[in-house]
């Protein structure tokens, strides 16, 4: 759960869609201004308080005690907040409301940033919200509605793909400057 939504100055792990993607456009624009401070987003939905509100409930449910710890690698300008985890495993929590869970390659991306930063394996702990959760966020969870999608790291994305990426951003960050697309 995060405590401070000021996202300027650093990139997160759920920045990484971002990251690799396509550096032009009003959507990079607006993102890119949060980056540099110069303007603040409180987006939320009625679906993102739901999943804020079951995340802890949901850790809980599975035995994972530590959770909300916030790892920072400075020459990255890197800043992840892991959901949960345990001595050898991160748990990310994702809600959703469709009968099936989909692993999105946004969701792989981020957790393989995690993976990076925390220094061990990743699982995403799916959970299908009914209509009620959204009325009532103290319901039972429901075991029958949580899935486990452990997520293999892989180490040559990080180092060729997202890394020189993330660099040339940290430091475009650092200088104030607007990110050349072509650039990486």
């Amino acid at each position: 759960m995060i405590k401070s939504h000021d996202r300027s100055g650093w990139f997160g792990a759920s920045d990484t869609g971002r990251v690799m993607g396509r550096w032009d456009g009003k959507s990079f624009e607006k993102w890119w201004l949060v980056k540099l401070g110069v303007r603040s987003e409180d987006f939320a939905t009625e679906a993102m308080k739901t999943g804020t509100a079951l995340e802890h409930r949901i850790l809980e449910h599975i035995g994972v005690r530590r959770m909300d710890r916030q790892i920072k690698v400075r020459r990255l300008l890197l800043r992840v907040n892991l959901d949960g985890e345990t001595s050898g495993c991160i748990h990310e929590v994702k809600t959703h409301s469709s009968d099936v869970f989909r692993l999105t390659n946004t969701y792989w991306q981020q957790c393989q940033v995690e993976m990076f930063a925390a220094r061990k394996l990743c699982r995403i702990v799916s959970y299908r919200v009914l209509p009620e959760d959204h009325l009532n966020w103290f319901l039972p969870i429901d075991d029958s509605r949580l899935g486990y999608y452990p997520i293999p790291y892989d180490h040559t994305w990080i180092k060729e793909a997202y890394l020189p990426r993330l660099r040339y951003l940290a430091d475009c960050l650092r200088k104030g400057a607007w990110p050349d697309g072509n650039a990486v």
